[in-house]
């Protein structure tokens, strides 16, 4: 799909959202859309998701099966939550035990099977949220278009829709998301983009090996002589050991949607092992500058510690 020159505005005068926009979108790839409240990032994925036409410009190439979670979920619809997933995956095209299927699938990944029988009216809104997202995965999209949807998941459910989506990005679609959360798939997105006065900018990748925080090793063994999928998440470090084993060594946040890519790959691949990276020891001097405030606080301050404000578990 490629955007020429799109622009968008809403009414004949009104002001213009997004104007002179090109993009390229790629095949079998993670897309990122970043900026401010307000710049259009919600009217931009509306455009690629074909749910809006733009008001100039154009948007060419092919119509793939796309899915869309759009910011805000409509849940005031006649339907309870398993009667509204089998009627979207009838207007995709599946047989109805084939949508009941992928329905009861999907319900019970996200942990809402047991509002299958509930009107969506009367869904909390996480659980509204988890059939909106369900909806979408259910059809397996060639495109899949997510703005803000792990908005109002349970933690359990955020990390069922990050391996989500390395699964549909493993089964070759691509997938573009909208999230506030900056560590959302921090370092997994090949391509990151960011609205800026009304139109679209590209962001350059951080180098490999930056992300922050702990890290994994997965030792990993595929098909023979094959070679790892292409656009794994976190963009790991690779290095072929002696025995054929593959070692992968990533960022710890993005280690479940790595294992879940390569366990979604066709042929699968097996895991040998995982185990966290050990953090390097301090050198000496860090050690011996380390060491010295904590002498000097030991001998001088007797005053006893602050008992703590919060109870143990909670967060300060």
């Amino acid at each position: 799909m490629r955007l020429r020159g799109v622009g968008r505005r809403y009414g004949l005068a009104g002001p213009w959202v997004l104007r002179g926009v090109d993009l390229a979108l790629p095949a079998r790839a993670l897309v990122r859309i970043e900026g401010a409240n307000g710049t259009g990032k919600s009217t931009l994925l509306r455009l690629l998701a074909r749910v809006d036409a733009p008001t100039e410009g154009r948007i060419s190439g092919g119509r793939p099966r796309t899915a869309y979670v759009p910011e805000r979920f409509p849940a005031a619809l006649p339907f309870t939550a398993a009667g509204y997933l089998v009627h979207l995956g009838r207007v995709h095209g599946l047989r109805t035990a084939e949508a009941a299927a992928r329905a009861d699938a999907w319900l019970t990944r996200f942990g809402a099977a047991g509002h299958a029988r509930t009107r969506l009216a009367e869904l909390s809104k996480g659980t509204s949220q988890k059939v909106a997202v369900a909806q979408a995965l259910l059809a397996e999209p060639e495109l899949l278009v997510l703005d803000e949807a792990w908005t109002g998941l349970d933690a359990a459910a955020r990390q069922e829709l990050d391996r989500a989506v390395a699964e549909r990005v493993a089964a070759g679609a691509t997938v573009v998301f909208v999230d506030h959360d900056p560590r959302r798939l921090a370092g997994a997105a090949g391509h990151t983009f960011r609205v800026e006065g009304q139109r679209l900018v590209g962001v350059p990748r951080a180098p490999a090996g930056t992300d922050p925080g702990p890290r994994v090793r997965i030792d990993a063994v595929g098909p023979p002589g094959g070679t790892a999928p292409a656009g794994l998440p976190g963009d790991p470090e690779q290095a072929r050991r002696a025995d054929g084993v593959l070692r992968l060594t990533v960022s710890a946040a993005h280690s479940d949607a790595l294992l879940s890519a390569l366990l979604a790959a066709r042929p699968p691949w097996h895991i040998r092992r995982l185990a966290p990276v050990p953090e390097a020891p301090p050198s000496p001097a860090e050690a011996d500058a380390d060491a010295a405030p904590a002498s000097a606080a030991a001998t001088t301050s007797t005053a006893p510690a602050p008992a703590p404000s919060t109870a143990p578990g909670e967060a300060p």
